[in-house]
């Protein structure tokens, strides 16, 4: 059974989970531009996965999970920078940056399927 819907796509699954975790860690955090900004960069992953997936062809979803995986790696940049400022400890960091890197692997593979396939 292939995929029919973006929810059921595994990097997506991993990206909602990630949304939910940066908006439970950061909730407290007064520094709301900063806030904002790692919240919309972990939203714009899932959106950009799940809008890729409607475009109709693998070259228009390549496309998509590239700037979903731009904006992965513009949460982990900040995750750094809430390390670094203390609104985050070690454990907080590391696991939200495990899950960076489990989402990266998926987008990777996933990219690398689509370009396999014959829906270009």
């Amino acid at each position: 059974m292939g995929i029919e819907r973006f929810e059921d796509i595994e990097s997506w699954k991993e990206a909602r989970e990630l949304v939910r975790e940066i908006y439970e860690v950061f909730k407290n955090l007064r520094d709301y531009g900063f806030k904002d900004q790692i919240q919309r960069a972990a939203v714009s992953i899932m959106s950009n996965i799940a809008e890729g997936f409607d475009r109709g062809t693998n070259k228009e979803f390549i496309q998509f999970l590239v700037v979903a995986r731009g904006s992965l790696s513009e949460v982990r940049s900040l995750l750094y920078t809430a390390l670094d400022l203390n609104y985050i400890d070690e454990r907080a960091f590391s696991e939200l940056f495990q899950r960076c890197i489990k989402i990266a692997n998926l987008i990777n593979g996933f990219i690398r399927y689509l370009k396999s396939s014959h829906k270009n």
